[in-house]
């Protein structure tokens, strides 16, 4: 028995130390690439936006709203020529992608700049099929200030030139920072192993006509 929980103290003890250091590795490595205002983000190609949880109506979560809003503020600071949202539609009644789309073209943006990334399950799959679906060589990420350390961090690794933008706008909880601890030593994983998505498929050129992809 003793031999056991000396065993277990120490597996604890190294998973520990693997969670402290994963977290503060992705914060210090993408603090430079994440900026608080549109003013000062650099230009790239195309603003990424996270999917997020829809409402009972149909309607964008306040998250996702803040998410949206900031999109469209760079895209009307001309800091980015297109807008690819990525969400969860792995089911006819879930469908995180088309009401942004309604969202943004009600907003103004044209339908020929929004591309949208229907099989974007977690963020480590929007950001590979970002790359290899839709050639994303550079991007800004709208996202909350919790879940941008571990966006930016893995797009930067998986080679594109990515930046994160900060769509803080009172709408977080606390335990949304307590899954983002945890979820960063998965993205150190899926990293190191080199996960693949679950879908990839046909190319969706970022630099092309949005229409031409539903």
């Amino acid at each position: 028995m003793k031999r056991e929980y000396h065993f277990l103290a120490w597996g604890f003890g190294l998973l520990m130390i693997f969670i402290v250091v994963a977290n503060a590795t992705i914060r210090k490595e993408t603090k430079p690439y994440i900026y608080n205002t549109v003013a000062s983000a650099p230009n790239a190609q195309v603003v990424l936006i996270p999917g997020a949880a829809i409402l009972i109506n149909g309607g964008l979560s306040p998250i996702f709203t803040d998410r949206v809003n900031t999109a469209i503020q760079l895209y009307e600071a001309e800091k980015v020529s297109k807008i690819l949202v990525s969400g969860d539609n792995s089911t006819v009644s879930h469908n995180e992608v088309n009401p942004v789309r309604k969202y943004l073209l009600a907003k103004g943006i044209p339908d020929e700049d929004i591309f949208l990334d229907h099989a974007g399950f977690d963020t480590y799959s929007t950001m590979y099929r970002a790359r290899d679906v839709f050639g994303v060589a550079s991007m800004i990420i709208a996202t909350q200030s919790f879940h941008l350390p571990r966006a930016v961090f893995i797009a930067r690794h998986l080679g594109m030139n990515a930046f994160g933008i900060n769509a803080d706008s009172g709408h977080i909880l606390f335990k949304n920072y307590v899954r983002e601890t945890l979820a960063n030593e998965k993205a150190v994983l899926d990293l190191l192993v080199q996960r693949l998505p679950k879908y990839l498929g046909d190319k969706i050129p970022i630099t092309g006509d949005g229409r031409n992809y539903p």
